[in-house]
């Protein structure tokens, strides 16, 4: 991909051809019913290095057995080849714990906090939720201005000279001042940055998926 000023003509011609379809997208997050919000949680727990569509995976087939409501280790089902999900078995601790303490998490999400005192929140009391996946699924049930520091993201960052190199760990401090440089380049672009998100995501992959 480009550097520099023509990356930034790139991503607007590629946002006037998309932006129709992004804000589609980012309406059926607003959508989402709260009976699903357990079910994303986990969704965003799952997917650091491993595969969306693995991750998706394994929701349907925890929703198909109702997880939130019967008593079983998911290991299993994270452990499956066909949908494989790296460090299965902490994952599936995560999993029994996020459901032990979600009745606190969700009467939490439905308490009416912006939406950066319940990333803070999430953080604190989701464990292996941090920053990013903490943004990713608040964004996944319609909140906005939250930005989702994965790899796409900072790479495009860098090459748009907005940060000098891609940290290989994001300190709390280190991720909100590089949301803060996100934001102020998508002010400047007049493109909000949940829409940046999806819009280079689709210029790595094709798809507007996340």
């Amino acid at each position: 991909m480009e550097k520099g000023v023509n990356l930034k003509d790139r991503i607007l011609k590629e946002y006037r051809s998309k932006k129709d379809e992004i804000r589609e997208r980012l309406e059926e997050f607003k959508n989402v019913k709260e009976a699903d919000y357990f079910y994303e949680l986990i969704y965003c727990l799952l997917t650091p290095q491993s595969s969306a569509r693995n991750a998706d995976l394994v929701v349907k087939k925890l929703k198909a057995k109702d997880f939130l409501k019967n008593n079983f280790n998911p290991e299993a089902i994270l452990a499956d080849k066909k949908n494989y999900i790296r460090f299965h078995k902490t994952k599936a601790k995560r999993l029994i714990e996020l459901k032990e303490n979600y009745f606190n998490i969700k009467s939490f999400l439905m308490n009416g906090s912006c939406e950066h005192e319940l990333r803070e929140y999430l953080v604190k009391n989701v464990k292996g939720l941090g920053y990013k996946e903490a943004s990713h699924f608040l964004r996944n049930i319609g909140k906005r201005n939250l930005a989702i520091l994965d790899r796409h993201i900072l790479r495009n960052l860098k090459r748009l000279k907005i940060i000098r190199e891609v940290p290989k760990t994001l300190t709390r401090k280190n991720y909100l001042l590089i949301e803060k440089k996100f934001r102020k380049f998508s002010e400047e672009v007049n493109i909000t940055i949940d829409e940046l998100d999806l819009l280079f995501w689709s210029m790595e992959t094709g798809e507007i998926l996340k």
